[in-house]
């Protein structure tokens, strides 16, 4: 219990860190230095309102020195943070194989942010991202060389092949190559056969949500909404459930 609880406080406090690099990641600023500040005002955030989750209700979602609201996001993205990293650590324990899922999940969290606010995906997360898990899908988790090969073929090929052909048929751009880019790393992480699970599930996803999207704000066909979130979430739920996924469509069962 103990450290179940150790692993909700690590998550909580990595996704504070990874609120910064969702801020600073599009502006091209250092995520290291200046300290955390308020967006409103600038003032330095006092070690103890950067508390995860908790500064954010003693604070009622204001800045203490101005009082400027506080995005939920904040502490949305510290929470979800948390929870997968209590999730991992049940499903993989206190081992290396947690920390490289918790890492990877952690990168797709920054993706999934920055692509909702300012739909790109940067490239100095998916482009070196591609090698690096690679190599730890091959070294440390027993993913066999060639499968996690393919996957990274596969995965960008599939999407290169499919906004080509889009762009072809439509005379625009449908697919971004962020996207593109992020599939390639999934396949190259979790193998081939995850893209199945993943193409099917962000698919789905992405096509009830887009619909909604349009009736809501009453928009035509054209209107577009960032793929890599729903990417990313797939890929987070092949994690736990691609075993099941195919050995059903395997098996039947």
């Amino acid at each position: 219990m103990i450290w179940n609880c150790f692993a909700f406080i690590f998550g909580a406090a990595v996704g504070s860190f990874l609120n910064v690099c969702i801020f600073r990641m599009p502006a091209k600023t250092s995520i290291v230095k200046p300290p955390s500040q308020c967006p409103h005002c600038h003032h330095p955030v006092r070690f103890y309102d950067n508390i995860p989750l908790i500064s954010y209700i003693l604070l009622r979602g204001k800045c203490r020195d101005c009082s400027g609201k506080i995005s939920w996001r904040y502490p949305l993205v510290e929470l979800i943070t948390a929870v997968l990293s209590l999730l991992l650590f049940l499903k993989y324990g206190l081992s290396l194989t947690f920390l490289i899922f918790f890492i990877f999940t952690a990168v797709l969290i920054i993706i999934t942010f920055i692509d909702l606010d300012h739909q790109i995906i940067p490239d100095i997360l998916t482009l070196p991202g591609i090698p690096i898990f690679f190599l730890l899908a091959v070294f440390f988790l027993n993913v066999p060389w060639h499968e996690a090969l393919i996957g990274f073929l596969i995965g960008g090929g599939v999407l290169f092949a499919i906004a080509f052909g889009y762009e072809l048929l439509t005379k625009r751009e449908g697919m971004g190559g962020g996207d593109i880019k992020l599939l390639g790393m999934i396949g190259a992480f979790l193998g081939w056969k995850s893209l199945i699970f993943v193409l099917l599930f962000s698919s789905f996803a992405g096509a009830i949500v887009g619909i909604a999207a349009m009736i809501i704000q009453k928009q035509d066909m054209k209107y577009a909404i960032p793929f890599g979130p729903f990417l990313s979430a797939a890929a987070v739920a092949y994690m736990f459930w691609g075993d099941t996924f195919m050995r059903f469509l395997v098996l039947g069962y």
